[in-house]
């Protein structure tokens, strides 16, 4: 393996699938009275206090992912932080015709989901894995994954 397969693409993708995060934290100071007015319109008390964690988490936690320093840990805070803002602040099921064009929660849910696909990418940060060589997918972009069960070609 080259480091293409072994640092270039999985760095690339890690960066990839993290750097909205520092942007979003970097965004709740300069705006801080929308985001506290975010914050406060949820269930959850302490808004000051959950946003002050919720710009920690965004800012550190991307840059660890990267670097690889306890990025396992960090990634699973990360998917954590996405799983209760989702349920939390993007309750698209309470809106009225959110799925019309109009729809007051239309955005809301498009941001429930997008926050269930950042989780399930900073999963597979936290499962790890093997990585396939990048001249290996080239060459076989429609194979199976290492972890997916064998085909019943394979049991032959």
């Amino acid at each position: 393996m080259t480091w293409l397969d072994l640092i270039a693409v999985p760095l690339l993708a890690k960066i990839c699938l993290v750097s909205m995060f520092p942007l979003s934290a970097y965004d709740k100071i300069v705006h801080w009275g929308e985001a506290m007015d975010q914050a406060k319109s949820g269930p959850l008390p302490f808004p000051a206090l959950l946003l002050i964690l919720g710009i920690a988490v965004e800012a550190i936690t991307p840059a660890l992912i990267v670097i690889g320093l306890c990025d396992r840990a960090a990634a699973f805070v990360l998917a954590g932080f996405c799983v209760i803002t989702a349920l939390m602040y993007h309750q698209f099921w309470k809106f009225p015709r959110f799925w019309s064009r109009n729809g007051q929660g239309r955005t809301h849910l498009w941001d429930f989901f997008k926050n269930f696909g950042l989780v399930g990418g900073l999963l597979l940060v936290v499962i790890g894995g093997s990585y396939a060589p990048v001249l290996h997918v080239v060459a076989h972009p429609l194979s199976n994954g290492p972890t997916s069960a064998p085909s019943i070609l394979d049991r032959r």
